[in-house]
């Protein structure tokens, strides 16, 4: 059997709702971006349209969800390890154009930072972990940025001891609020490294759905069937917009930084219509034309999943080939040992209900080597009674923190 896995580099996302109410805010932070932390923001989301473009594209008739901020993240640390024509075509992939690794680094530091310190009504913590194999070689500088710039705990361990493997997932469940209880079952005799990054957010609704609103109501599948589901009901003022292709609500988190947009498809178009047309300059043009209105009733239902996905070809089909090469990848500023990425692998999770919002996401690199080593308004009425895209976005910065297509809003346990 193959021998594979020489580090691993997981980021993990959670969002979690809280029990308590939303105060209004006495004072809003707000994040002032430089134009290299604008830019990175932008290469992040059109990394996240287009990778959730390709798995639309060739998913079935299924709930998915992938979180942008994970994926960009855990590359990023990856690429920091990257040189020659690896590190060119992970820039490719990431979208980074014009931009010095140092940039890059120091553009998610000031993001990482600003986003952690927003509003007191919601927690968000970020953390981030190194363990590898005390015996294998580390070049310092590698571990020098992990540490100084994504704040990593850095801990050498035997692997070959099972310990190690309780470790990483003892650490794994803590900073995830046990939503992901383990990322690895074993770890394998050619197994070096495992770098880890978790993100954890805790907040409710600004203004919460009525639980004594949620009703059975019919939901129309793509397929033409329509099925029975719960769907919360509340009427808010809500920023509002409507164009051929959808209507939009934003339905805002704690004291309104964190939000989720909700697109319902227009008469005649469906998801995979919004999804198609996902681009930083359509994304912008969207953004600037919701406006706030009164009186909006908004119906949508409640729903919570899974989804999981390797992004091999998706990526090779983006750009970034020779990082999972076995011969050609060049990951020679981790270690003078040949190291390639043989997986990529995503996991999500999201719980969406009256209070809140709680979900998930997992980022998995492995990497292995081929040798040892006040008028009343008109109400609007936005009922979300067929396939629908959410994103997931922090306010100032426009970041994409997850998005997502619900084809059947199943609420399991």
């Amino acid at each position: 059997m193959k021998k594979i896995i020489a580090t691993l580099l997981i980021a993990l996302v959670v969002f979690v709702s809280c029990n308590q109410e939303s105060n209004s805010p006495d004072e809003i932070s707000n994040i002032e971006l430089d134009e290299k932390s604008s830019q990175l923001i932008e290469a992040d989301n059109e990394l996240g349209f287009e990778l959730f473009q390709k798995i639309n594209s060739e998913a079935e008739d299924e709930n998915l969800m992938i979180s942008p901020l994970s994926v960009s993240v855990a590359l990023a640390m990856a690429y920091n390890g990257a040189d020659g024509d690896t590190k060119s075509e992970m820039e490719q992939t990431l979208k980074v154009f014009g931009l010095s690794t140092e940039e890059i680094n120091a553009s998610y530091q000031f993001l990482i930072n600003a986003l952690q310190s927003l509003d007191e009504d919601v927690v968000f913590e970020l953390a981030n972990a190194i363990f590898y194999e005390k015996t294998f070689s580390v070049k310092s500088a590698f571990l020098g940025v992990n540490e100084n710039i994504y704040n990593a705990e850095v801990s050498g361990l035997d692997f070959s001891n099972p310990s190690a493997v309780e470790t990483i997932n003892n650490w794994v469940a803590d900073k995830t609020n046990h939503k992901i209880e383990t990322i690895i079952d074993q770890l394998d005799p050619m197994d070096v490294m495992v770098l880890l990054n978790a993100v954890y957010f805790n907040g409710i609704w600004q203004t919460k759905f009525d639980d004594e609103g949620t009703h059975e109501l019919p939901f129309l599948k793509n397929n033409g069937t329509v099925i029975d589901v719960a769907m919360m009901n509340k009427e808010d003022k809500v920023e509002y917009t409507s164009n051929d292709f959808f209507s939009a609500v934003q339905l805002p988190y704690g004291t309104g930084q964190y939000k989720m947009v909700v697109f319902l498809p227009a008469s005649g178009k469906n998801s995979d219509d919004i999804i198609n047309s996902l681009s930083v300059s359509n994304w912008k043009n969207w953004m600037e034309s919701f406006q706030e209105k009164e009186h909006v009733v908004v119906t949508m239902p409640r729903f919570k999943y899974r989804y999981e996905l390797e992004l091999n070809d998706v990526l090779k089909e983006m750009g970034m080939v020779k990082a999972f090469s076995d011969q050609n990848a060049n990951f020679s500023k981790i270690s003078d040992i040949f190291i390639y990425i043989s997986s990529v692998i995503h996991k999500t999770y999201i719980d969406v209900n009256e209070n809140g919002t709680e979900a998930a996401a997992v980022t998995a690199i492995t990497f292995s080597t081929t040798s040892a080593g006040p008028e009343q308004a008109q109400k609007i009425y936005f009922t979300v009674d067929k396939p629908f895209v959410y994103v997931i976005i922090e306010k100032d910065t426009n970041a994409i923190l997850f998005i997502g297509e619900v084809t059947h809003p199943i609420y399991e346990d």
